[in-house]
């Protein structure tokens, strides 16, 4: 019999326990927290995605159903969903902000030395966007038409590593354009957008602010 870590040990095993929990203090997420620490916020979110659960509910009754495996998951006794439901709404979403951000970071070095199809030494980023339906009787908050609820995902992705760059959701009202305003671009990039995204004032000034650092290093060595 195999006397070896579960896959979702292993999976979690690959996320730095240090560097997230220095996260959780730089947004005190752990503050007052008696038994269900961040961590374990996140193992029992992280668990719910990969097990393709539907709902909190869903996880709460998979966890109790491998209840004997909890304590090799890390996790502990299994917490009801009133637990999660409120550490979800009262923590900072910036403590796993800040995490996404740093795997991304991670991820994209493994791809380093990865090319396109297409010779090119710049990046290259394709910018998207697409509406997610929810229902109203559920997402009341959501409102988009008098009988549609819905968000929208706004996405930046890095071609040669197909790591998003870039992540936000809006109301499902906001058009595409807007989501120029956030974009941070890089000077000598390329941007690939649908007509969408047709802004000639908007992408004057993003290439103005991209090439401005290139503008001022010249001058500083002049």
């Amino acid at each position: 019999m195999n006397q070896g870590k579960y896959v979702f040990s292993q999976i979690m095993g690959l996320i730095s326990y240090k560097q997230f929990q220095t996260i959780v203090n730089r947004h005190f997420g752990d503050y007052k927290v008696r038994d269900f620490s961040c961590w374990k916020q996140f193992l029992c979110m992280g668990f719910g995605q990969l097990t393709h659960r539907e709902s909190i509910s869903d996880t709460i009754l998979c966890l109790k159903a491998n209840s004997n495996k909890m304590y090799h998951f890390g996790i502990g006794e299994v917490v009801a969903v009133s637990t999660i439901t409120r550490a979800n709404e009262n923590r900072s979403y910036l403590i796993y902000e800040e995490l996404a951000m740093l795997l991304i970071k991670e991820a994209k070095q493994l791809y380093i030395d990865d090319d396109l199809e297409v010779p090119l030494k710049s990046n290259v980023f394709a910018i998207d966007a697409t509406t997610i339906d929810l229902c109203l009787s559920a997402f009341y908050w959501a409102a988009f038409h008098s009988t549609k609820g819905g968000i929208k995902l706004h996405t930046q992705l890095d071609l040669k590593t197909s790591i998003p760059e870039f992540i936000l959701f809006s109301n499902a009202s906001v058009h595409d354009v807007n989501v120029l305003d956030v974009i941070t671009f890089e000077a000598n990039s390329f941007y690939i957008m649908d007509r969408g995204y047709v802004d000639y004032k908007r992408l004057y000034f993003t290439r103005f602010i991209a090439v401005m650092p290139f503008l001022l290093q010249e001058q500083r060595i002049i």
